[in-house]
């Protein structure tokens, strides 16, 4: 598409979902950022060491209230960051990733509940990751980073919990990758959050999701730029990073969701051009993708957080599902998405099943749409009364 056509898009996208007043936003918010440098607070990590210092990027909503029992976490997919809601100023036209759900009267009802998201570790809006400096040579990690699990990251986040106060979340609430950490956080941390609801993730990354992500890998280490990991400083590895992306996106849709938004409709042009340049509307989307993701998105950071996906697998160290969840005490809403491919229903399905057979309190909601993984982001009708009745209902039930 061309750059006007991008933009007239969006603008619709935007407005469909309220971006165009701030009825119900959070209005102006800003990044906070904490390090943690003191003794005790190393983080360890999974794959063996220690990361210190270190520090985490978060932003928060809302109010906590004197009993500090109001606190939800909201935990954020691959691309994401811990700008989920408001904007940065006045005139900032891009909103929280996830704006449509948190504010007053909204999904998470920034009125009742004080919500928090962070960027992880590993990520690159912030938080220490690749793109950091390495405090033992005083240059940007690149590749001398450290391997970061999804563990690692809910780890880091229950260090940001004890900053902020917050012994006990009344829920933990995230979809994708987001939704890997909510489990993680069950199981490795039954006593700190009160309800969970994870969306369109898995209990373990299927090998088709391993096998895209290995192809964006090699995409970005491909690129001359990417150099090993080291090339801060120099031309950067945006060609191959972009790849990455276009692969990615495309999982992220559905078949119908595709056929619905292009077509074969051709770009700008009555015929095919006989060349490689992008004649059809979904080429052209799919390279406006690619690019824009390069402006703000590390190479490194793609590399560090997928591979801690494909790590991910809650029976590699309990042998079972079954046996995963048998110490969680928290309260579950598990929701997928009927034409989710990436995470297709049946994956939520197991997780539900084997909260079941360890007699958790579990609810398991499907949504019908035809906007593929990506209707987490998007659906906001269909999921927003069924997550807040489930955290008023939850409140009655919180304990310390």
């Amino acid at each position: 598409m061309t750059d006007n056509r991008h933009a007239a898009r969006k603008e619709i996208g935007d407005v469909a979902m309220g971006f165009g007043d701030d009825a119900g936003n959070v209005g102006v918010v800003r990044t906070e950022h904490v390090t943690f440098d003191q003794p005790g607070q190393e983080l360890s990590l999974e794959g063996g060491g220690t990361l210190a210092p270190f520090t985490l990027a978060y932003e928060t909503y809302g109010t906590l209230n004197e009993r500090k029992d109001n606190a939800v976490l909201v935990t954020h997919a691959l691309s994401g960051d811990a700008h989920v809601a408001g904007r940065h100023s006045p005139d900032d036209k891009r909103p929280g990733w996830w704006d449509m759900m948190i504010g007053p009267g909204k999904g998470l009802d920034t009125e009742k509940y004080f919500v928090i998201c962070a960027n992880v570790v590993g990520g690159c809006s912030g938080s220490t990751g690749p793109s950091s400096e390495n405090p033992a040579t005083g240059r940007p990690y690149g590749t001398d980073f450290p391997m970061i699990t999804i563990k690692d990251m809910v780890n880091a986040q229950m260090l940001l919990l004890d900053h902020l106060g917050i012994d006990k979340l009344l829920a933990a609430v995230g979809g994708s990758m987001g939704g890997m950490q909510v489990l993680e956080l069950a199981i490795s941390h039954p006593d700190r959050a009160h309800l969970c609801v994870p969306l369109a993730t898995a209990a373990r990354q299927p090998t088709m999701a391993i096998a895209f992500n290995e192809v964006g890998r090699q995409a970005i280490m491909a690129d001359p730029n990417w150099r090993g990991g080291h090339y801060y400083g120099g031309a950067l590895p945006a060609k191959g990073l972009s790849v990455a992306r276009m692969v990615g996106h495309i999982t992220y849709l559905s078949d119908e969701a595709m056929e619905e938004k292009f077509g074969r409709r051709l770009q700008d042009i009555h015929d095919y051009t006989f060349t490689f340049s992008a004649d059809f509307e979904v080429e052209s989307y799919l390279r406006h993708q690619g690019l824009s993701f390069t402006n703000r998105f590390d190479a490194n950071t793609y590399l560090y957080i997928t591979r801690a996906l494909d790590y991910f697998d809650l029976t590699r160290q309990h042998g079972t599902l079954v046996k995963a969840f048998e110490n969680v005490k928290a309260r579950f809403l598990v929701m997928g998405f009927s034409s989710d491919w990436l995470h297709p229903p049946y994956q939520l399905k197991e997780i539900v099943s084997a909260l079941r057979a360890t007699h958790k309190h579990v609810s398991y909601y499907e949504v019908e749409s035809h906007y593929g993984h990506d209707a987490f982001l998007l659906e906001r009708e269909k999921m927003e009364g069924i997550i807040a009745a489930f955290l008023a209902s939850g409140a009655k039930t919180y304990q310390r």
